[in-house]
C-alpha cells in the first residue's frame, strides 16, 4: 500500500482544500471550493488531478469543481444530491472509492446533521469529513436534526482514536473558547486551547486533529459526559444525554 501524502491547500479565509497523493504525479483534491489555490499548487508541484472528493453540495466545498474538471478531466465524487452537478459517480454509506491512480480507496460514510446528504471518506487513517466533525466542533444544523447529528458524531466517533481528523476549516480557536465555557474543568481541553492559540499565533494550522484527542476535548463528541450534560442542563433543566444535549450546546454556540 502506498503511503498516503495529504498538503492543506487554504482558501477563502478559513477553508481547507485537501490534497492527497502518494509520491508520484497523480493527486486528488477534497473539496475545492476555489479553483485558483489548487491549480497554482498543481503547476508548482508538477501534480495531474484525477479525482475530486466532495462531501457536501455548500459552495465553499464545490464551487471550483467545474473549473478543475475542465482543465484536467478529473472525476468526481460525492454524495447522492442533485444540488451537486457534473458528479461522476455519486456514492452511498458502506460503498468505496477507489482511486485506481493513485493506489488509494475509502469508505463511504453518510454523515447527515449540517446537511441531509453530508458524506465523509476513511481510510488509510484518514477521515475526511467536510464540515460534519471540526476540531473541537461540529458543523451548524442547517438540514438536519440534533438526532441526525449525533448519530453521525456517534459513528465518527467509533473510528480508531488514531485516526486524523481533516475537517473543512480552522475553526479551532473560537471552538476552543465555546469549549472551555461548557467544560471550563477540563484539563485535557486547557492544554489543548493552549497549544492551539500558541499555533495560531505563529501561524500554524491547527487540523489535522486526532480522534482520540477529539474524544477528550470536543464537547460534541461528549454530550454523554456528565459535565457536558451538567451545563446544557443550566439552559435547560430537561436536557438529556446524546441528542438532547448536542441540540442545547450547539444552539449556545449558534447564538455565541
Amino acid at each position: 500500500m502506498p503511503e498516503i501524502n495529504i498538503t492543506a491547500i487554504p482558501a477563502f479565509s478559513d477553508n481547507y482544500i485537501w490534497l492527497i497523493s502518494t509520491g508520484g504525479d497523480e493527486c486528488a483534491i477534497v473539496d475545492p471550493g476555489d479553483a485558483a489555490p489548487v491549480l497554482q499548487t498543481l503547476q508548482r508541484e508538477a501534480l495531474r488531478l484525477s479525482a475530486i472528493l466532495l462531501t457536501h453540495h455548500h459552495p465553499d466545498h464545490i464551487g471550483g469543481a467545474a473549473e478543475l474538471v475542465a482543465a484536467s478531466g478529473a472525476a468526481v465524487y460525492g454524495p447522492h444530491d442533485s444540488r451537486i452537478p457534473g458528479q461522476t459517480r455519486s456514492f452511498r454509506e458502506g460503498e468505496r472509492v477507489e482511486l485506481a491512480d493513485l493506489g488509494l480507496g475509502f469508505q463511504v460514510l453518510e454523515v447527515p446533521g449540517h446537511t441531509s446528504t453530508h458524506i465523509a471518506f476513511y481510510g488509510h487513517g484518514c477521515l475526511f469529513c467536510g464540515d460534519t466533525l471540526f476540531s473541537v466542533g461540529c458543523g451548524r444544523l442547517f438540514e438536519g436534526t440534533p438526532e441526525q447529528m449525533q448519530a453521525s458524531l456517534d459513528k465518527l466517533a467509533a473510528l480508531p482514536p488514531e485516526t486524523r481528523v481533516f475537517c473543512g476549516h480552522e475553526y479551532t480557536l473560537s471552538n476552543c473558547d465555546f469549549a472551555l465555557q461548557v467544560e471550563p474543568g477540563n484539563r485535557a481541553l486547557s492544554r489543548r486551547a493552549s497549544a492551539v492559540e500558541a499555533a495560531r499565533a505563529a501561524g500554524r494550522s491547527t487540523v489535522p486533529s486526532l480522534l482520540g484527542e477529539e474524544l477528550e476535548v470536543n464537547p460534541f463528541l461528549r454530550s454523554r459526559a456528565a459535565a457536558v450534560v451538567r451545563a446544557a442542563r443550566k439552559r435547560n433543566p430537561k436536557a438529556e444525554p446524546g441528542a438532547s444535549t448536542l441540540a442545547e450546546i450547539r444552539a449556545w454556540k449558534d447564538r455565541s
